[in-house]
């Protein structure tokens, strides 16, 4: 009997992570069997390993949203065996078992050709993170210059590490990474950012619903409060796109910065963009991969990951983990 090593949470008799070698999966009709090469720890598989996570729909589950690797098995003709491919997003790790393991069948509804340019370990590492910032990238520029200021919030991230660097990329000249983790400025600073200030700079002994403006673009991946001191601070005509919740989902603000500065309010779902749009944006992403060169990186074996997920709920992680089968 064939079998895989996977990552399984289960929640009964009691709530239990474990990795354990079970047969591979057998791959309906309309599934491929991919082994795995590498898969990638998000903040939303941290939580899915957490006992209150909200995230896993059933269990046992396996979780991990991103996977990279090489098609087995296939009836399909257009997603041959052997080709390479990558997966994100859908129900992948929440609702269907994910990538933390070494074989897992996809639905070829979800799958997306590996760019000619691009190795696996790079679609594993640039994953739901990059391809996120990508996505959020996309509303910050359609409203501003390279020359005009944007902030990152939760700067030492995944996603926000990758929207520095992506933002560099594209030549803008000031960037300004919010963390609360002082040590992280020097490798923030090397991915593009010009400026780190941490979370309290907001703060002020009489909140105003408007405030000096200071930012044309936000890429938020905090919410809560942090985005609410925030939105005050945008520039007439600005954007602001929303991508994350670590700091909460309320949201408590005013409508003045909307209907006094014009600003925009952009929300950014990674998990279920249409295919054509996700292959388009991943080709993008391949067509200059200089933006993972000073992106801190962790590689990991499956073994340790419950280790990386307790770092990342604690908020003692930064930069990027990768899982290696």
């Amino acid at each position: 009997m064939k079998t895989s090593h996977t990552l399984i949470v289960k929640n009964e008799p009691t709530f239990a992570v474990t990795v354990e070698k079970i047969p591979r999966p057998e791959p309906k009709a309309d599934e491929v069997l991919i082994r795995v090469q590498w898969s990638a720890v998000n903040y939303k598989d941290a939580l899915a390993l957490s006992e209150r996570g909200g995230v896993l729909r059933q269990y046992p589950m396996t979780p991990g949203i991103d996977l990279a690797g090489v098609i087995v098995e296939s009836r399909d003709s257009q997603f041959p065996e052997g080709l390479p491919v990558l997966v994100t997003g859908f129900g992948l790790g929440v609702s269907h078992p994910g990538g933390l393991s070494e074989f897992q069948a996809v639905p070829t509804s979800w799958l997306v050709p590996l760019p000619e340019t691009m190795s696996l370990r790079e679609a594993a590492l640039i994953g739901t993170a990059g391809f996120t910032a990508a996505l959020a990238l996309r509303e910050v520029v359609a409203k501003t210059t390279p020359e005009q200021a944007v902030a990152v919030t939760g700067a030492s991230g995944g996603v926000g590490s990758f929207a520095i660097a992506l933002l560099s990329q594209l030549g803008y000249q000031n960037i300004t990474g919010v963390s609360r983790k002082k040590d992280v400025a020097d490798q923030l600073k090397k991915l593009g950012a010009t400026e780190i200030i941490q979370p309290e700079y907001f703060i002020t002994e009489k909140p105003r619903p408007l405030s000096k403006q200071e930012f044309h673009g936000v890429i938020d991946t905090v919410g809560g409060d942090l985005l609410a001191q925030i939105l005050p601070t945008v520039y007439y005509g600005g954007v602001a796109a929303l991508c994350g919740n670590a700091g909460g989902i309320k949201l408590t603000t005013t409508v003045l910065p909307f209907i006094l500065r014009g600003i925009t309010l952009a929300g950014i779902d990674s998990v279920n963009v249409p295919m054509t749009q996700r292959v388009q944006v991943w080709q993008e992403l391949a067509q200059n991969l200089h933006f993972l060169q000073n992106l801190p990186v962790t590689e990991v074996s499956l073994f340790e990951v419950p280790q990386i997920a307790q770092a990342l709920l604690a908020g003692t992680h930064s930069g990027r983990t990768i899982v290696r089968m």
